[in-house]
Order: C-alpha cells, then sequence, then structure tokens
C-alpha cells in the first residue's frame, strides 16, 4: 500500500477550489483524478464538494478499481476515470466538471466548437459532444472511453465536460478555456443573432503550422 504524495494532493485541493470558486463545479458535483504511477490512481472522494477538499477526501485506486488508501467511496465516475487511462498512456490527469455555460449548448442542440478561438483550437483541438447516458452508468463510461482515443476533452450531454491532460494543471486550464470559449460564443449570439463561424480548414493549418515552428 502505497503513501499518497503529499504534493500531488495539495494539487488535486487546488484544482478542486478553482473549480468550484469559478463556477465552474457546483455543490458536491465533478470529479479530478491524478495518475499516480502504472497501477495506481489518485481520485476524489464520492459525495464531497470540490471548494472544500482535504487530504482525506482523496483516494489511491487501483487501475481495477479496488480502493488501497482512503475512507469513504470514490467517485461515482471511477469507470470512466478508468476507462479513460486504460486507453490513454499519455494521459496523467483527468478533470470532469458541470461548467454551466458548456452544459447549457448541449441542452439545447447548438454545437460547441472550439475552431471559434484560435487559441482553443491550437491547446484543446476538437471538442466531440457525448450523447446523454445516465451519469455514473457503464454506457457513459463506454462511450467516453470510445471517444477520448481522438481528442483531449468531450461535452457530455446535459452531464458538464471531461478534459484531460499530461498533468493536472494542463487538464484544468483545458475546462476553464472551453467555458470562456462557450460564453465568447454566446455573447456573439446575443450581440449578432447567431453564433460564431469556426475558422476554417486553411486558417486552422496555418495556426499548427506558425506554432508548431515557434515551439520547435
Amino acid at each position: 500500500m502505497g503513501r499518497i504524495d503529499k504534493d500531488g494532493l495539495d494539487e488535486i485541493i487546488l484544482v478542486g477550489k478553482k473549480l468550484y470558486e469559478r463556477g465552474l463545479v457546483s455543490a458536491t458535483d465533478g470529479n479530478i483524478s491524478v495518475r499516480k504511477n502504472d497501477d495506481e490512481i489518485l481520485i476524489t472522494r464520492s459525495g464531497v464538494c470540490k471548494g472544500e477538499l482535504s487530504a482525506e477526501d482523496i483516494l489511491v485506486v487501483s487501475t481495477s478499481g479496488d480502493v488501497l488508501t482512503g475512507r469513504g467511496k470514490p467517485s461515482v465516475e471511477l469507470p470512466m476515470h478508468l476507462g479513460i487511462y486504460s486507453v490513454r498512456k499519455d494521459v496523467r490527469a483527468i478533470v470532469h466538471a458541470h461548467p454551466p455555460v458548456l452544459t447549457a449548448l448541449t441542452m439545447t442542440g447548438v454545437n460547441f466548437n472550439s475552431a471559434w478561438l484560435p487559441e482553443v483550437w491550437l491547446s484543446v483541438g476538437p471538442v466531440p459532444t457525448v450523447p446523454y447516458a445516465p451519469p455514473s452508468s457503464k454506457e457513459l463510461a463506454d462511450q467516453v472511453t470510445r471517444l477520448i482515443t481522438n481528442c483531449n476533452a468531450l461535452l457530455l450531454e446535459r452531464h458538464g465536460s471531461i478534459t484531460v491532460g499530461r498533468n493536472l494543471s494542463e487538464a484544468y486550464y483545458r475546462t476553464e478555456k472551453l467555458e470562456h470559449a462557450a460564453l465568447v460564443g454566446v455573447f456573439t449570439a446575443i450581440v449578432s443573432g447567431k453564433l460564431p463561424g469556426p475558422l476554417d480548414q486553411e486558417k486552422l493549418r496555418e495556426l499548427e503550422r506558425l506554432f508548431s515552428v515557434r515551439s520547435s
């Protein structure tokens, strides 16, 4: 039974506080996990407010779903997290939040498009929407596991968002960027009467070439 790394706990607690303070989750909604090693993950306990997390609210769970360290039950969305880690070896952290604007868009049939804003396209990429399935269900976990292989974020119809990252900061900031872009899209629709159009494929390729050169 491994000891929980204190820095990992502190980061989860900080991200939980940010999610709550920025209105990206409410009450006891949402869940956060971090890959501890090839066999274990850290995940938030079920039924706790993410803005009030303590070290006791974070469990160590095996990749087969057994609680190794901590009291209480892991998040009911544990199967979704385990599914993502099983198909994305590059992913080290996952954030499931309930951003209100993004969630509202999934309930209206409006398709969120990360190509509305260049920085969102570059930092997140395409964001498919998962058709409605009951929260914590095997159906939802299976759909997420299947779709996440080709993207870094998903919207869940009536149930928020999933973002992944090479570290927890990256996963969190992807959530924040998506909600900001959704708000920009809604403001655009209020002002102009229609949602913004996405950047066309030529402009997206130009962006990718430009930032590929700058980062090389």
